[in-house]
Order: structure tokens, then sequence, then C-alpha cells
């Protein structure tokens, strides 16, 4: 492992192709460090930065895996762009759900139900995803459902409740909006009864 430390990383690549294998533990270990810093920056709905890290470290054997040295990259920009393109690819699937409407799990509809006795995540959810006819029936009901929201809530409730489904808490939906945690908690308070009558 010490001589690993006095060599160059493509030399240490060009030794991994001959057959050092352990390479790829030394190598994986020293830019750990660098996933790290590149996941505190970054943000996974519905996940944590270890998920993120994970993403980067799988980046990061794809770097060691794929590299080639006859290329004008070093080592190091080559794996800094795999892991960045791993991280963004994950946080970029994320984003995409993030759109995917009210999502049957969230508690602050658990106990509501419509005037017809269903609960709103029966309503929002698919029955049969590869019945076509039930994909449109589905989507329409979202679709009447987000509108008597925005009907019901005011501009700041919409906003409130948008970061609360994308799983921001009280502090952070507060920096976001330049408000007060207390409110962001009034707000949440209010449009949970508005929406209970819904």
């Amino acid at each position: 492992m010490q001589s690993y430390q006095n060599m160059s990383d493509e030399e240490l690549i060009a030794a991994l192709r001959s057959g050092e294998n352990e390479i790829t533990d030394y190598l994986m270990d020293k830019y750990k460090s660098l996933v790290k810093k590149k996941a505190k920056a970054l943000y996974l709905i519905g996940g944590e930065t270890d998920d993120l890290i994970q993403e980067g470290m799988i980046g990061l054997f794809k770097a060691v895996r794929d590299y080639q040295p006859d290329k004008d990259s070093s080592f190091f920009h080559f794996a800094d762009l795999c892991i960045a393109r791993q991280m963004y690819t994950a946080v970029e699937a994320s984003n995409r759900k993030k759109h995917a409407p009210l999502n049957s799990y969230v508690p602050l509809y658990a106990d509501s139900e419509d005037s017809e006795g269903r609960n709103l995540a029966d309503v929002l959810e698919t029955m049969d995803e590869t019945n076509p006819e039930n994909l449109f029936i589905s989507q329409e009901d979202r679709e009447d459902f987000k509108r008597k929201v925005n009907e019901t809530l005011s501009k700041m409730e919409q906003e409130v409740l948008s970061y609360y489904l994308q799983g921001f808490r009280y502090e952070q939906i507060a920096e976001a909006m330049g408000k007060e945690p207390k409110a962001v908690d009034n707000a949440l308070q209010r449009l949970k009864k508005k929406l209970k009558g819904k």
C-alpha cells in the first residue's frame, strides 16, 4: 500500500490493468472524500446523503474500470466527471418522481375521505397500471384533485405543500421561502384543515 502512495493515478491504473487488482480498493478509498464532498452539495428527493454517496462510489468504480490513459485527460478529472454524472443522474431521476401528484403514502391525507366515503389515497391509486382506461380515469381524478387543492389553498399554502410533499422539513421550507418556521407550521395546519374537507 505504501508503494501505491508514491505512484501517480495513471501509473496505478496501468498497474491495475496488468493484474494488481487490490489497486481498485486503494483508488476507491483514495477518492471517497471527493465523493462525500460532492454528495453534500446535492439534494436527493426522497433519499439521504448516503444514497448520493453510494451513487458517487458507483461512478468512481466506473471511472476506475473505464479510464483510458491514452486520452487527453487525467484520471482525477475523469473520475470527477464520472462521479458527478452518476450523482446528477440519480438527482434527475428523483426529481422526475417528485412530479407524481400527491403520492398515497403521505400521512397528511391518511384519515381524509371525500363525500362518497373514498379515502384520498384510493382516489390517487391506479387500479390497474396495465389498463389504459384506468390510467386515464386515474389521471382525471388526480387532475380534479389538484384543481380543487389549487382553488382551496392560498399561494403560500400551495408553496408550503409543494415543499412538504418533496420531503423538506419545516426549517428547510422556512429558509427556502424566507419565512419563520412558525409561519410554515401555521400554514401546514391551515392547509390540513382545508384539505380534510376535500
